[in-house]
């Protein structure tokens, strides 16, 4: 694929947005930026409707001077346009019982992650809009850079196009949003949804297994609890050397280290050859990923999610991971410096 066309202020049009009945069906990190930045952005108050159950969320939404509807049947009913900003594993859930049959036939719906439409996991009608909004940063930094009068990344794309005006209704959100101000990128709900899990399932895996096996080695080697967990993490070094490549570029960034730093992480990752590495990578791309391995087996835990205790799988994910040396050590650490952190 080739380099994606990237939308701009000059691309969006407002006007597409009047006199819509626009509902966010969630108010947290995201519902919450979005919609303000939305009201910012000029369009009333009162064509906005925030869709929440009965909450903290709700009463904030309320605090921040926004209509709420508890009753999801109501909201789905005058709903033009529907971002639905609810964590992945309930919008089905939700959706389709309660907003999907209540939808009018030409409704434009936004998703914020491809999750779900990439793999038919929601029911659309045929005339609808299905549009993907994606902001590439958290709620806060959404809203905070809106402040500022500044855009943030976004992936913007159109996944159904009953009305034949889907673009036009997606780049319309994008701006209302904030995300043309510095480039809405073209993209699609599976390639957002792609690189979305093999972060979670490659990429980041193998950076906690390789950050415990060091710790594991250097432990042994004699390194103190202490001195490993600031070394390692603690000092927030890692999120500085990411927050330079985001800025002066990925191996750029090396710049900004010593001459023996740049010297040893340039000749050592140059003789890593990465065959089984890539070959790992690819097992989980193609046959967990795209496969649907991955999302059959989450949709039959999805409940067991709301349960407490052991009885949640992700609760027994925490458990296990404690029994790791670095989480112990950790725990001693931060025990022990408790006043000065």
């Amino acid at each position: 694929m080739g380099q994606a066309k990237i939308y701009y202020d000059s691309d969006a049009d407002l006007g597409v947005l009047s006199n819509k009945k626009i509902v966010f069906l969630g108010f947290g990190n995201q519902g919450s930026a979005q919609a303000q930045n939305l009201r910012d952005s000029g369009i009333p108050n009162d064509q906005i409707l925030i869709a929440n159950r009965v909450d903290s969320y709700a009463e904030t939404a309320k605090a921040k001077g926004f209509h709420v509807e508890h009753d999801f049947a109501k909201a789905a009913e005058v709903a033009d346009v529907l971002f639905i900003l609810i964590p992945d594993q309930v919008q089905p859930r939700v959706f389709n019982e309660q907003f999907s049959p209540k939808l009018k036939s030409n409704a434009t719906i936004v998703v914020a992650s491809g999750y779900n439409v990439f793999f038919n996991l929601l029911k659309f009608q045929p005339g609808q809009d299905v549009v993907m909004v994606a902001p590439r940063m958290i709620g806060s930094s959404v809203r905070s850079l809106h402040e500022k009068g500044r855009g943030f990344p976004c992936f913007v794309s159109v996944e159904q196009n009953g009305t034949g005006k889907g673009l036009d209704a997606a780049l319309a959100l994008s701006r209302a949003i904030g995300a043309t101000k510095q480039g809405a990128i073209a993209s699609s709900v599976r390639e957002e949804t792609v690189m979305d899990l093999f972060a979670e399932q490659a990429l980041w895996p193998n950076i906690i297994m390789m950050f415990r096996e060091a710790f594991n080695v250097l432990k042994d080697a004699g390194c103190s609890d202490e001195a490993l967990c600031y070394e390692m993490w603690m000092s927030k070094e890692p999120a500085e050397i990411f927050e330079r490549a985001a800025d002066d570029g990925f191996v750029a960034q090396l710049k900004h280290h010593s001459t023996v730093s740049q010297f040893g992480q340039l000749s050592g990752s140059l003789k890593l050859e990465g065959g089984a590495m890539r070959e790992h990578f690819k097992d989980i791309l193609y046959n967990q990923i795209l496969s649907g391995k991955f999302c059959e087996a989450f949709s039959q835990i999805e409940d067991d999610l709301d349960k407490e205790g052991d009885t949640n799988p992700l609760n027994e994910l925490y458990k296990r991971s404690e029994e790791m040396e670095l989480v112990k050590a950790e725990k001693r650490v931060r025990a022990r410096l408790a006043g000065l952190l």
